[in-house]
């Protein structure tokens, strides 16, 4: 799939839809079944515990998330994506550390 131009695969596609305001019961779509988080210094573990981490962040903040640029060697992803919202030093560059596991995320780190 391709947000603006840029060519991703369907899970991270998804991820971003997610991570924009849709539905986060979408989770397994995108994440395997043991996939990990690292956000902010904390682990998120299992479909669950990211379902839960992404409702808790956008209930926290509101945000859009916006990729622009990609980088790839092997199974990793590396996705820069400005993030704009109300929360202090808005907007940011974030870059978005993805490991793909059969066409799915196993881990994915934000720093």
């Amino acid at each position: 799939m391709t947000i603006m131009s840029l060519s991703l695969p369907d899970a991270i596609t998804t991820y971003f839809s997610i991570s924009n305001g849709a539905d986060a019961s979408h989770i397994a779509d995108c994440f395997t079944q043991d996939a990990c988080v690292f956000d902010e210094g904390e682990t998120h573990r299992g479909h669950t515990a990211i379902q839960a981490w992404m409702r808790a962040t956008r209930d926290k903040i509101e945000y859009s998330v916006e990729p622009v640029s990609v980088s790839q060697q092997g199974n990793t992803m590396v996705v820069t994506a400005t993030v704009t919202g109300n929360f202090p030093g808005s907007p940011v560059q974030l870059d978005h550390k993805f490991e793909l596991a059969e066409s799915q995320i196993q881990s994915l780190e934000i720093h």
